[in-house]
């Protein structure tokens, strides 16, 4: 069996933030692997958050960041469960770093089970006569939609978006997973509003052109 040395536990904390404890156990587990340590330690993690997901989250932050030419605005509810992970410095910067991500990638949704079942069965319908017009069997339609319909999630739902601020393209909601376990608290997205200047007005307009055009015809 490899040596597990403090160096190489030592490493493994910088690469990944675990503790020294989790990390020495990684390693041994991996018997001294570095990357099955690593991959180790995110199963952990993941399982740690998955259990932490149910607590109460009712303490945390509301963020905002506006855009430097002042025409776009994102508003933000971050919940944790203490005021000690809510007033840290890194609390602070996920919350800002999560409303950049949503000025920049114009999520409709923070997660999957807020979009409503008629605009979803649409969705899923529009996907599987793209499919069929493709040519593909029938019998494939189905499963060819619903991962048309995992990609379509990676655009309108925040948990689902890859991470902006994560070279390798991780997705918000497994970020999050991470810090949960990290903070030993559950972390979760409530809410957010995103504003841009001018939106919905050209809309407007056009309905009210309309309504006058349709007036004028009736005399």
């Amino acid at each position: 069996m490899t040596t597990i040395s403090a160096q190489m536990i030592k490493d493994l904390r910088e690469l990944t933030g675990a503790p020294m404890g989790d990390c020495k156990k990684a390693l041994v587990e991996s018997n001294g692997a570095q990357d099955k340590a690593i991959e180790y330690l995110q199963k952990k993690s993941m399982a740690t958050a998955q259990k932490k997901s149910t607590r109460t989250a009712v303490e945390g932050r509301v963020g905002t960041y506006v855009h430097h030419d002042g025409k776009l605005a994102v508003m933000m509810e971050v919940n944790c469960e203490s005021d000690f992970v809510a007033n840290t410095e890194e609390f602070s910067e996920l919350v800002r770093s999560l409303c950049m991500q949503v000025a920049a990638m114009q999520p409709l949704y923070v997660r999957r089970e807020e979009i409503p079942e008629a605009a979803m069965a649409k969705q899923r319908e529009i996907f599987e006569a793209q499919v069929r017009e493709m040519g593909k069997p029938e019998a494939l339609v189905p499963r060819i939609a619903e991962g048309k319909l995992t990609a379509w999630y990676a655009d309108v739902c925040l948990l689902d978006q890859p991470y902006v601020k994560d070279e390798k393209g991780t997705a918000v909601g497994k970020v999050l997973a991470e810090r949960v376990a990290k903070t030993g608290e559950n972390i979760v997205v409530r809410r957010f509003a995103r504003y841009e200047l001018g939106e919905g007005l050209a809309k407007k307009t056009d309905d009210f052109v309309a309504e006058v055009e349709r007036m004028a015809a009736e005399g």
